[in-house]
């Protein structure tokens, strides 16, 4: 769920320690950890409603604004922004003789975004893509940036398959500086734009991430070459991701202030490669041999003899006159 981060012994939890809440009272049993991130760590926790997803920290800030975060995407209807927040309170460590703060949110299961195209193959890129940018635009248009939007951050989950957004702590009001950032999709790091939040760092995110989808080993950028360039070549060179060309182009170069103009573009791109795909299957059926022997043993096979027929026709006129006798005879009765 998170990476690149530091493990203090705040955040530290053996599995089977039960945490209670200090003011809710409510009992959490840890089972084990989803995750690090920079201010806190994801928990697998069991109480006796079911699963769900406990984050602790000693960063009292960072818990407040990942919780209001929530709060604000519950609002939303009709939206699978991030995970229902379920309990906020703090835990009294008599180990430590310190009080940790943490909430408690909806255990979503699944596969991460990765994950998932390797299992059902590389054409749901596109299609987790188009629900990922209905989110986005969602999101954007109450005021938010992700930030932090990476693989790692979307779990697929449900039937049919259905994209959720996880780890909300780099979502960032629009206009102040991204809180959290991992360099890969990071458009500051490939040098084609600032750190602001806006939009358009969300949708230069999401291109990033259908090509990790193609490249699952992340590569860096070439130190005497620009990143922009860097790219483009290996978008131009892929033939998975050629097709896909210009959208990526499109957020690469900052094109996209909306996530519906990237969503409209991407869903042209899966259209014209849908099309292009069905001619050349249609081509390929055209072009097939026709096999020969399958017709020289068509031409070999004989007529029903005349014999047969008059059997067949004599027992049918024999079964209907008998129907027939057996109605008279019920009538008679």
């Amino acid at each position: 769920m998170m990476n690149n981060t530091t493990k203090n012994q705040v955040c530290n939890v053996r599995p089977s320690t039960i945490i209670t809440g200090k003011w809710h009272k409510k009992s959490y049993k840890i089972l084990k950890p989803l995750g690090y991130g920079a201010n806190g760590v994801v928990y697998l926790a069991e109480t006796n409603e079911g699963l769900i997803a406990l984050k602790i920290s000693e960063n009292s800030m960072s818990i407040t604004s990942e919780v209001n975060v929530l709060k604000h995407f519950s609002k939303v209807q009709g939206s699978a922004l991030g995970p229902s927040l379920l309990d906020v309170d703090d835990w009294y460590r008599q180990d430590l003789r310190q009080t940790v703060p943490f909430y408690a949110m909806e255990y979503i299961k699944g596969d991460t975004f990765l994950t998932f195209i390797e299992k059902r193959g590389k054409e749901w890129t596109g299609i987790l893509c188009l629900q990922l940018l209905t989110d986005l635009e969602v999101l954007h248009q109450k005021g938010w940036v992700f930030g932090d939007l990476k693989p790692d951050n979307l779990i697929v989950t449900g039937h049919p398959p259905r994209i959720r957004c996880i780890d909300v702590g780099g979502t960032t009001i629009q206009g102040r500086s991204i809180k959290e950032f991992t360099e890969f999709y990071d458009r500051g790091y490939w040098g084609v734009g600032t750190r602001k939040a806006e939009p358009s760092y969300d949708l230069f995110a999401v291109a990033m991430i259908i090509i990790n989808s193609v490249y699952p080993k992340r590569f860096s950028r070439i130190s005497n070459q620009e990143g922009k360039d860097q790219l483009k070549q290996l978008i131009i060179s892929n033939e998975q991701l050629k097709k896909f060309e210009r959208v990526l182009f499109g957020a690469i170069d900052g094109k996209y202030q909306q996530a519906s103009e990237m969503r409209k573009e991407l869903v042209q791109s899966i259209s014209r490669t849908d099309i292009h795909s069905k001619s050349k299957n249609n081509k390929a059926k055209s072009k097939q041999p026709v096999n020969r022997q399958a017709r020289v043993s068509v031409k070999k096979q004989h007529p029903p003899s005349k014999n047969k027929g008059l059997v067949e026709t004599f027992l049918i006129i024999t079964m209907v006159f008998l129907g027939y006798i057996l109605y008279i005879y019920g009538q008679l009765l």
